[in-house]
């Protein structure tokens, strides 16, 4: 495969980032594609309205007839849905003006916009923008007895941090309305998700990014469904990096014992920041010969060209980097190779492709009987 010239090289080229968001996807993948990463589209979840929109209206009168006293918006997208539905009812005005006589309170910045927006203002927010804070907010404040709607987000999973919010509610002694605006499937064409698990096993996707505790919980249930789930968490904890844009996201993984990195602000712009400086510092330059050798996830920057290197030969290539000069017996590197391979024999012909991408023999040297070394000077 042919280089790529210095003039075209990001600080992301030879990276590959999996993308499951179902929302804004295009917009995240632009910024990290303007840095020179590939992108994998692969949406894991489908979010649909309300099937039975008599079931929302219904509830929307009923909080009109007789308004909550406490309102807790948990989504932006869905609270901006109930207003427009109410809309469409010509119910919006009646509605607004019950939930401004309610105390008003937002699981995170997205809610507190679509509030906001819509004329109200609430009271309270948690920073970690956690369903179970709320929870924790109002059974400190004592709940019993008091009428509290609740605006759901979507389907629950065993992955998800916290299953039933409006339960926990209840067994503090609210009397709960919950609003069902929208909710979360899989997606209707699971091709796309299962390439990306195919190509995160395959060691061809080198970071993870989610936007949502769903996505998550569905990439894990279409592991599972497919007999995966094992070899999946494997490379999850140990080489693929999942960043989260925020801790509600990253619970379902967390729970797992899988790492994960999060921006100090959960918004996508920063997830975006993030994913390129966890991306530029596993990136590893070192001199070979008379030459700069820059290794990246799925290619090496070499002398200024970007060469794309299979996965197998970034493994060896890895081994080769972490003892610069050193020689590495075969048995060693067959032990990095994917697959593993039976004899040395994958070794040597590992080796081999490994040079001819590198377009230059000599940066990996043979040592006769012992393995090999990179040429370090």
């Amino acid at each position: 495969m042919e280089s790529s010239p210095l003039a075209e090289i990001g600080p992301l080229a030879g990276y590959t980032v999996g993308v499951t968001a179902a929302r804004r996807a295009d917009e995240f993948g632009a910024l990290l594609q303007r840095r020179g990463a590939a992108v994998m589209q692969a949406p894991a979840i489908r979010i649909l309205p309300l099937a039975d929109d008599a079931q929302l209206r219904q509830v929307t009168q009923r909080i009109i007839a007789d308004p909550p006293q406490i309102i807790v918006a948990t989504t932006g997208i869905g609270f901006r849905g109930w207003v427009e539905a109410a809309h469409e009812w010509d119910l919006a005005d009646d509605l607004l003006d019950a939930l401004s006589r309610a105390r008003v309170l937002a699981r995170g910045p997205k809610a507190t916009g679509a509030l906001r927006a819509a004329g109200l203002r609430e009271e309270w927010s948690p920073a970690s923008e956690s369903s179970a804070e709320v929870l924790e907010h109002l059974r400190a404040e004592g709940v019993a007895g008091r009428r509290v709607a609740v605006q759901l987000h979507g389907a629950t999973t065993e992955w998800e941090p916290l299953p039933d919010f409006s339960q926990g509610l209840r067994e503090l002694g609210a009397e709960v309305t919950a609003i069902p605006v929208y909710r979360w499937t899989p997606p209707p064409d699971l091709a796309p998700l299962d390439r990306l698990l195919e190509s995160t096993l395959c060691g061809t996707v080198d970071l993870l990014a989610f936007t949502s505790a769903p996505a998550v919980a569905s990439m894990l249930g279409r592991a599972r469904e497919t007999g995966i789930l094992e070899r999946l968490l494997s490379v999850l904890r140990d080489g693929v990096v999942s960043a989260c844009v925020g801790p509600v996201t990253a619970g379902p993984l967390e729970a797992l014992a899988v790492p994960t990195v999060q921006p100090a602000r959960f918004r996508l712009g920063a997830l975006a920041r993030l994913v390129g400086e966890e991306l530029v510092r596993r990136t590893r330059v070192i001199e070979v010969g008379e030459h700069e050798l820059s290794l990246r996830g799925q290619a090496v920057v070499l002398d200024g060209a970007l060469r794309p290197i299979s996965p197998a030969g970034m493994s060896l290539l890895s081994e080769l980097a972490a003892r610069p000069g050193q020689v590495v017996s075969q048995e060693k590197l067959l032990s990095r190779l994917p697959g593993r391979g039976v004899d040395t024999h994958a070794v040597e012909s590992a080796v081999a492709r490994l040079r001819s991408a590198l377009g230059d023999n000599s940066i990996v040297q043979t040592v006769t009987k012992r393995g090999y070394r990179l040429a370090i000077p």
